[in-house]
């Protein structure tokens, strides 16, 4: 029987702030949460859970290494149906310091085939660019992926 195929997303980004303070975006529930998504449960040591709220659509897994300012990976699922659940793919984030900024490489793989590669290559496509914005100390803005969130008595989102 064949293996089934499996695909990778790989990004590099240069971000004008040092290794020190990308590497907290990564492992800081708060910091995390300003870029990517509601909020974040976060305890980065190997093992430890990686959980972030992004836009009502729970993404889930643990660390699996976590060297200071230099590299973490972790696995990454979606909570509920889909062909990425929790766990079943690794992103790695390598840190290297260039001058007075960062250069970000960013490997997602074991994903499950092309489309499932070309989904989350469109997700950090999206973030990336935010982590650079507010890793710099300036605002992403609203996300525009965003969807406004329930307010008490409304029972659309519920």
């Amino acid at each position: 029987m064949a293996q089934p195929e499996q695909a990778e997303v790989v990004r590099v980004v240069r971000i004008q702030a040092r290794p020190d303070i990308v590497f907290s975006f990564f492992t800081d529930p708060e910091r995390m949460a300003r870029w990517k998504g509601r909020s974040a449960v976060l305890d980065p040591r190997p093992g430890g859970i990686y959980q972030v709220d992004i836009h009502g659509n729970m993404v889930r897994g643990e660390y699996v290494a976590i060297e200071p300012y230099t590299r973490v990976v972790f696995t990454w699922g979606w909570e509920g149906e889909g062909p990425v659940q929790p766990g079943t793919s690794t992103v790695e984030v390598l840190l290297r310091p260039d001058g007075d900024g960062t250069v970000l490489t960013l490997r997602h793989g074991d994903l499950p085939d092309a489309a499932a590669a070309a989904e989350h290559a469109a997700g950090w496509d999206h973030f990336l660019p935010r982590l650079a914005a507010t890793a710099e100390g300036r605002d992403p803005g609203p996300d525009p992926w965003a969807q406004p969130q329930q307010t008490p008595g409304d029972t659309r989102h519920g």
